[in-house]
């Protein structure tokens, strides 16, 4: 995850453009869909930049929310039912507790109808055919029948491999009376969906998400009525392609999938592709060397995509997501942007940033049981080898506490790395020179072998295995000298 807080800086730093000038790194409401009204949200500079203490808070980089995260990853993590395997057919069944024989017949009947709608919108998607797609929304649902059309129109533009719809479950008290009435029809109920796609080119496995489906039964058909009642009060995640219109660009390395309609996708693949090139010159050409950008036009947009509470990420620029309930090797993987934060850090924070987060795509940084001192570290290691910082900027705030006597005593915990805490950008600071100084103690190649040690080890003991086995040493040992390291570099 990539950090930004506001107008301080948390972590300052100038960069070194090509020619080797210092060049400066600048300092709502969910989106809705309005079918249901029962919604709710959730410089180029010169030779001597101006300090650069608010990029640090801008571009206080690390903490790839690993929102499904193993080890100590901080982060949400929903672990569902074990979805269907990829190519296997859309079923239903109902989740609803029946307490009579006449309840469990009607759960069969509204599980049989529901599924008979998804399965032809999937087809529809499939057949490419508009028309049969809104043949499966209710005539009477106006708005939904607008956001209908653009999510067909999103669907077109993605390199779609597999598109299915699955009814899980039912909920027949979770509408209200009132929406009851406003929907009309003989029935009306509220369905979990699990929806599945995968992009080809770029997903191992398919993205799965739970989607809220409401579906109203008149004249003897069924339909679907809304794609998004209660997300604000279940916090679920929702699909880009629900959110909005979207724009599409497609480089040598990236798909940047935007949902602002004034931002130009097309200009950052080129700093996109330069971020994978930058990483596997690091990590190496063993992964798929592919990454998918999400670019929500509002802040909201992007807390829907993560299924967070409203303003949880309002000093974020950026963090990577597994998009799947539960985190396992080779989940689709997305980097999403803060737009207005990301925006305001300009080509070269940017490159810094989807570095940083790119290096957790090639690390499957969310699913591992790295420490995250370790993945943050490593991330904002591989970052700055390809944007080149100052030392007094980039470690501002660790170097003031070093100098004030306040050593760190431990490599930093995942506590330090919450977003409240005040040690967020010493841990961040901190574990960047705990990653450098093995890379310069051992060779970038230790560092890279270090990092996939602990990263494969299926053992307790794995961090103190990797520190004797690859380092040849404990890891107190090493907290001695990264301490004098620390001193060293900031002339204590």
């Amino acid at each position: 995850m990539s950090r930004l807080t506001g107008a301080g800086e948390q972590r300052g730093a100038e960069v070194i453009d090509e020619q080797g000038d210092t060049v400066p790194l600048p300092a709502m409401q969910p989106a809705e869909m309005p079918q249901t009204p029962a919604e709710t949200p959730g410089t180029p500079g010169g030779r001597r930049p101006p300090s650069f203490g608010p990029l640090v808070r801008k571009v206080a980089l690390g903490l790839a929310v690993c929102l499904v995260a193993g080890g100590g990853y901080v982060g949400l993590r929903q672990i569902a039912d074990a979805p269907a395997e990829s190519g296997a057919p859309a079923t239903t069944h109902s989740a609803h507790n029946s307490n009579t024989p006449d309840e469990a017949a009607d759960g069969v009947r509204r599980a049989t109808a529901g599924g008979a709608v998804l399965q032809k919108m999937a087809t529809a998607v499939e057949d490419d055919s508009r028309s049969a797609f809104l043949d499966t929304v209710d005539p009477k649902a106006t708005a939904f029948r607008d956001s209908a059309r653009t999510i067909f129109a999103n669907l077109e533009k993605l390199p779609l491999g597999t598109f299915q719809l699955r009814y899980l479950s039912d909920d027949i008290g979770a509408l209200t009376p009132d929406r009851q009435v406003q929907l009309g029809g003989t029935q009306s109920w509220l369905a979990q969906v699990e929806v599945s796609w995968q992009l080809t080119g770029y997903d191992a496995k398919p993205a799965r998400e739970t989607l809220p489906v409401t579906f109203v039964t008149r004249d003897g058909t069924t339909y679907a009525a809304s794609f998004s009642e209660r997300f604000a009060t279940t916090g679920q995640r929702r699909p880009i392609w629900a959110l909005g219109p979207v724009d599409v660009a497609k480089g040598r390395h990236s798909l940047v999938i935007s949902l602002d309609g004034e931002a130009d996708a097309e200009s950052y693949v080129p700093v996109t592709d330069r971020a994978v090139d930058s990483v596997t010159k690091v990590w190496g050409r063993n992964w798929r060397q592919k990454v998918v950008i999400y670019l929500p036009a509002k802040q909201a947009q992007m807390e829907n995509v993560l299924g967070a509470q409203p303003n949880t990420y309002t000093q974020i620029a950026a963090v990577t997501m597994a998009e799947l309930d539960s985190p396992q090797a080779g989940a689709p993987v997305r980097i999403v942007a803060n737009p207005k934060l990301f925006e305001e850090l300009g080509k070269q924070g940017r490159r810094i940033v989807l570095t940083h987060e790119t290096t957790h795509v090639a690390s499957t940084a969310t699913a591992s049981p790295v420490p995250l001192w370790l993945a943050e570290g490593f991330a904002d290691y591989v970052a700055f080898t390809a944007v080149p910082v100052q030392d007094e900027s980039a470690a501002k705030e660790l170097f003031k506490a070093v100098r004030a006597g306040k050593v760190p005593t431990t490599l930093p915990t995942p506590e330090g790395f919450a977003a409240s805490s005040s040690d967020l950008p010493q841990a961040y600071e901190s574990a960047w020179l705990a990653c450098r100084l093995i890379a310069e103690r051992e060779g970038q190649s230790k560092l890279v072998k270090f990092y996939r040690t602990v990263h494969t080890s299926k053992s307790p003991t794995g961090l103190a295995d990797a520190f004797k086995s690859v380092l040849g040493m404990s890891e107190q040992d090493f907290v001695a000298e990264w301490q004098q390291y620390l001193k060293r570099l900031a002339g204590v």
